[in-house]
């Protein structure tokens, strides 16, 4: 039985490979989940994972699947997206989240158009959906370097980000500069998806981002114990993802945010920290 949870990583390379990068990805991605869901913009990551793909197509069409290329291109166009999106929220009045959709649909059918005219329908589907089974140096040295730089500005800037999440309003009266922090904030999530597209694909790398902070808040009742339980929560999803898909032959990224998915149908049903189990007894023990 041990055999079988842990063979595939010690026997095959890419097996390792793929786990340490997709690791790496759920370290980085899912304090910044915590922090997007306390903002209630859970589903703002969903649409700044797909605002990368034109910086990516460019990247791609320029100099093929160089990772440099379409880091920097895909940091560029989330950045881009990112401050388009925020200005129109400031200057209009519109809702940021609203602004968020308007821009990354414009920015997918973008996306998609270009690697569909200068591309083949395979490329498309690997920058989609990736190829976490043929992570090479380069990416494994992007996703570890992105984790690394994520957790240490979370852990410089806790307070606030924080604080700017759950009270700007409070921090521009202390005097403390928000827009930096908010600043800092979008700047993590655009390149935790730029690095989890490596690894996950557009589509797929914002569901190691949210699925496991959506069900942290079942866990833990601090912000520090959301950011350490969706971290947890990402680690054994991308353990068991790649396992189950080596066992059934099934795609590696579907498998790793599927099993994702069924951590946080668990903790729904489950969770101490208002789980559906948890609140039918506590219901019970109050009408006896």
């Amino acid at each position: 039985m041990v055999e079988l949870l842990f063979l595939p990583f010690a026997e095959f390379g890419f097996m390792a490979r793929a786990l340490v990068a997709c690791m790496a990805v759920g370290l980085g991605a899912a304090p910044i989940g915590v922090l997007l869901v306390l903002r209630r913009m859970s589903l703002v990551g969903d649409a700044m994972a797909h605002a990368v793909l034109p910086g990516v197509a460019i990247g791609f069409l320029l100099a093929g699947f160089s990772v440099a290329a379409m880091t920097a291109g895909g940091v560029v166009a989330g950045l881009l997206v990112a401050l388009l999106a925020g200005g129109v929220h400031r200057f209009t009045g519109q809702r940021e989240d609203a602004s968020f959709a308007a821009f990354y649909l414009i920015a997918m059918a973008v996306g998609v158009l270009l690697i569909s005219v200068r591309g083949s329908n395979t490329d498309l589907v690997h920058v989609l959906f990736g190829n976490l089974l043929a992570v090479d140096d380069a990416g494994l040295l992007l996703v570890a370097s992105v984790a690394t730089a994520t957790i240490v500005a979370v852990a410089l800037f806790f307070r606030g980000l924080v604080t700017e999440c759950l009270d700007p309003e409070y921090l521009r009266a202390c005097g403390s500069p928000g827009g930096l922090y908010h600043g800092l904030f979008l700047g993590l999530v655009v390149l935790n998806l730029v690095a989890g597209f490596h690894a996950l694909g557009t589509l797929m790398a914002v569901g190691l981002m949210m699925l496991p902070a959506a069900a942290a808040r079942y866990w833990a009742g601090t912000v520090a114990g959301l950011m350490a339980a969706a971290a947890a929560l990402a680690l054994l999803s991308a353990w068991a993802g790649l396992l189950l898909s080596y066992h059934l032959g099934a795609a590696s990224g579907p498998a790793v945010v599927l099993v994702a998915g069924m951590g946080y149908a668990i903790s729904v049903l489950f969770g101490p920290h208002g789980g559906l189990i948890t609140r039918l007894r506590l219901r019970r023990h109050l009408e006896a």
